[in-house]
Order: structure tokens, then C-alpha cells, then sequence
């Protein structure tokens, strides 16, 4: 039996408002996330992932009311994550109507973290985000890669793509899944709102070192962007946010483009 692949619309939240950047900067506005949660959920989205990406840096909790206000209206799985450092954000997240807590900054301060809320929760319920930017100073403990002629290797950053940390994305992705991470939300710094495409060899080298489930972002411009990172990984979903906030099509659109292509998708 053949799984489908999952399409899910992210609304990057900032000061209340779904916003869109490039390379993690140069945000604009995109909208009221509770009216395009429920458009995107109606539309027939698998999931839809909130990110309060702020939340870290300004060392804050996450805008509880506005994710009950996002639960309220939409009937698919929903994870929410931004400043989770303990179990009780994360209890906090899901008495407010989340199904998974995502955590990124604070599963790198403290990873123990993720065994304890895997512990609490569920394996099922933790969602460990990795935002990965290329590094071409070449350090031979990392995996190192080779495009173009130019070596380099995928780095973890943290408090929204503004801190490097010096950790090797496959290393890491591996040490989350054997802590408890039921899922990774992987997203590409050097794709994100370019829209020009995935960072395929990120996503497959990543997918091809864990087994439990990966989530591709960053990039998606159009939906050939999402029927190439399939193609070319065994990546259990695609996430994006232009191309639904700002494109024509809407989700089933997108899912029955992919699906004419070939791509398992629930319609």
C-alpha cells in the first residue's frame, strides 16, 4: 500500500499576523492567521503547522489565544510550536487545542527535553524543527557535501535562523529521532521564500538518516517545486506558505496537480 504524501500550509506568526520572508528575513505581511487557517483547512490542507517565530528570540511565551482561535476553526491536525523550553509551554500549546508541539531552540539548549515531553506526551505529539543553512568553512567531523564543485555541510541554527550553533544537521537529525522525536520539521535557510525549490539534497540526505517522519520547507515557489522534492526523496510531506498565501490555485489545486503527476495525495 502505497502512503500518501501530505501538503501543509504554514502560518509563520509574527505580533499576531501571518507574515513571509526571505532567508528568514525581509518579512511582509500575509494575512489574519485564523481566517487563513480555516480557508486552508477547508480547502482540503493534511495538516497545518503555526510557528510563532519570534517567540524565542524575544525569550516570550507563545500568543496562547491566538492558536485556541486557530484550533477553533479548522478540523485537521495541527502543530504549533515557537519559545517552547519546557513541558509546560508544551502542555500549555495542546490544552490549547494543538495536536503537536513543535520545538527547536529549546530542544538544541536542552535536549534531554525531547525524551521528556516524548515521555509525557507521546511520541507522536513532538515535532523537533531543524533549520539548516549550508556552512562552506569545511570541518572534517561533519557530513560534507560536494555541488557545483563546492564543499560544504548543513549547520543547525537556532532562535529563528539567527544563531548558529555549530551542530551538524544529519548528526542531529539522527540524536532527535533517538531521543523521541516522533517527527522533523526540516527547513532549508537558503531556500526559505526564495521560491525557487527545495533543498533537495538536504531533504534526502536527512530522510535517508532517520526513520520516522520528515517534513521539507523552505523554497516551494509553484507546485513542480513539491512534485520534484518527492520524486527526489522519500519525504513524508511538503510544507509552504507562498504558494498558498500568495498563489491561485489553493491547496486541492496544488494537491490535484500533484496527484496528476503521480504523487500519492488525499483528495
Amino acid at each position: 500500500m502505497t502512503l500518501t504524501k501530505r501538503i501543509i500550509p504554514c502560518l509563520d506568526v509574527k505580533d499576531g499576523r501571518v507574515v513571509k520572508g526571505l532567508n528568514f528575513e525581509s518579512i511582509r505581511d500575509a494575512g489574519d492567521p485564523v481566517k487563513l487557517a480555516a480557508k486552508y483547512s477547508n480547502e482540503g490542507a493534511d495538516e497545518l503547522v503555526f510557528l510563532d517565530i519570534t517567540a524565542s528570540g524575544e525569550q516570550r511565551k507563545i500568543i496562547k489565544e491566538l492558536v485556541n482561535k486557530v484550533a477553533s476553526v479548522i478540523d485537521i491536525p495541527f502543530t504549533v510550536g515557537g519559545g517552547v523550553n519546557s513541558l509546560e509551554d508544551a502542555r500549555n500549546i495542546l490544552l490549547n487545542g494543538a495536536d503537536k508541539v513543535g520545538i527547536n531552540t529549546g530542544a538544541v539548549k536542552n535536549p534531554a527535553i525531547i525524551t521528556d515531553l516524548m515521555k509525557l506526551f507521546g511520541r507522536q505529539c513532538i515535532v523537533v524543527a531543524i533549520d539548516a543553512k549550508r556552512n562552506y568553512t569545511i570541518d572534517d567531523t561533519k557530513n560534507i557535501f560536494t555541488e557545483d564543485d563546492r564543499q560544504f555541510w548543513f549547520e543547525v541554527f537556532v532562535y529563528g535562523g539567527r544563531e548558529k550553533t555549530g551542530i551538524d544537521v544529519i548528526q542531529w537529525a539522527k540524536n532527535v529521532e533517538s531521543l523521541g522525536a516522533g517527527e522533523i520539521l526540516l527547513t532549508s535557510i537558503d531556500k526559505d521564500g526564495t521560491k525557487d525549490g527545495y533543498d533537495t539534497l538536504l531533504t534526502r540526505n536527512v530522510v535517508d538518516s532517520v526513520s520516522i517522519p520528515v517534513i521539507a520547507s523552505g523554497g516551494c515557489g509553484k507546485p513542480d517545486d513539491m512534485v520534484d522534492v518527492f520524486a527526489t526523496s522519500d519525504v513524508d510531506a511538503a510544507l509552504a506558505a507562498s504558494i498558498f498565501h500568495y498563489g491561485n490555485l489553493g491547496v486541492n489545486g496544488v494537491k490535484s496537480y500533484l496527484k496528476e503527476r503521480g504523487i500519492p495525495v488525499r483528495l
